[in-house]
């Protein structure tokens, strides 16, 4: 994989939050999400991430690197990304294809034509961050962690996950209904957009949080 820019990956980060209306409901959501972050960070000073879809292929891989993207961006130290599945597939190539056109590096570090592993930046980063399919419980998912459900099927087949702390379901719409229709691009940006507004949301309050506390 190679590099592609054709968008700035910060500008459309700070961009795609005004592009989708929240809910209010969706909001509450968001900002008790960045609350248990927050309060598992001040009393640990490190938390895990773990985001959770049925195949970790799409939802879950795109809010992975999208919390990388914006644990460097607010300047958020020791918040560790991970994400899972129900089961292990791939990193779908559209996810891969939709983060490459908002500028995201991809370098593949471990051919394998059923499940490849890559090297993930983005321009002016010092850290790499390794995608690649696997079960939530994979040993790679540094535990314990927050479990953050993607999708509608990984929290009815996710009742319980021994290793979670904490665990939210923040669904989103599952981009691979256009899978090989000609909309699929600009649906697969949709909702790469939408997520990574929610993150920025997500992680703005948690900067804004830490900061509040270490001023107390």
């Amino acid at each position: 994989m190679t590099e592609t820019t054709s968008m700035n990956t910060k500008k459309f980060f700070e961009e795609s939050l005004g592009k989708h209306l929240l809910s209010e409901n969706r909001k509450e959501l968001l900002h008790a999400i960045s609350k248990k972050i927050t309060a598992t960070y001040i009393e640990e000073q490190k938390v895990n991430l773990n985001f959770i879809c049925t195949h970790n292929s799409r939802r879950s891989q795109l809010a992975q690197v999208w919390s990388f993207f914006a644990t460097d961006y607010f300047k958020l130290d020791n918040i560790l990304l991970f994400s899972g599945g129900t089961e292990a597939t791939a990193f779908y190539k559209n996810t891969v294809k939709t983060l490459q056109e908002v500028g995201f590096i991809f370098h593949l570090t471990d051919f394998n034509h059923q499940n490849p592993k890559y090297a993930i930046s983005f321009k002016g980063s010092e850290k790499e961050l390794l995608g690649f399919s696997k079960t939530f419980d994979d040993t790679h998912n540094q535990q314990p962690y927050i479990a953050i459900t993607t999708c509608d099927n990984a929290d009815e087949n996710c009742p319980f996950i021994p290793d979670a702390i904490h665990r939210f379901h923040l669904p989103f719409t599952d981009p691979k209904v256009s899978d090989n229709r000609q909309e699929e691009g600009e649906f697969y940006l949709e909702i790469n957009q939408k997520i990574a507004g929610e993150v920025f949301v997500i992680f703005s309050e948690v900067k804004k949080q830490i900061t509040e506390y270490k001023q107390d």
